[in-house]
């Protein structure tokens, strides 16, 4: 029972889910379409992956002060994770996109060249995920709502 009681990860979670669906009405504010595969996606506004972190480094920081080794080890986890989102994965979902562009180009070609029967296979291909990455406003605003979150939920909960 005492994990019930582990604030820092109670925060992290907690901002996870928060910003996971978040992402469903800033999506349809811009878009103007609804999309509730969002909450279970990668990539998107804002970056949960950065929102969890910063509410675990916030919530470590509040539990054990900002000189603790144990808060030096959950920030630095947070540079590396905020870092690798905006590199790595980014990139590879740019990878991804020209990716799947070449797969359409190619699918066109071939059905410019022949008539293809089984168009409807075609179709059950799957894309490669775009979304793996994100953008650094996305990774800011990711990193922003984490923090926020621990602070409120601490105030509520701890004071």
């Amino acid at each position: 029972m005492e994990l019930l009681y582990n604030f820092p990860l109670l925060a992290s979670l907690a901002a996870i889910f928060f910003a996971q669906f978040i992402k469903v009405p800033i999506y349809f504010i811009v878009s103007k379409k609804l999309d509730w595969s969002l909450i279970t996606s990668t990539g998107g506004m804002p970056s949960s992956h950065s929102a969890a972190v910063t509410a675990l480094s916030t919530g470590v920081a509040l539990d054990h002060g900002l000189d603790s080794s144990i808060f030096a080890i959950s920030a630095v986890f947070a540079i590396i994770t905020m870092f690798d989102a905006t590199g790595v994965r980014r990139h590879a979902g740019e990878q991804a996109t020209v990716l799947n562009q070449l797969v359409l180009d190619f699918n066109k070609f071939v059905e410019e060249a022949k008539v293809w029967p089984k168009k409807a296979e075609q179709d059950k291909q799957k894309k490669l995920k775009e979304l793996l990455g994100h953008q650094p406003i996305e990774v800011f605003f990711g990193g922003l709502t984490g923090i926020l979150l621990a602070l409120f939920l601490h105030y509520l909960f701890m004071m």
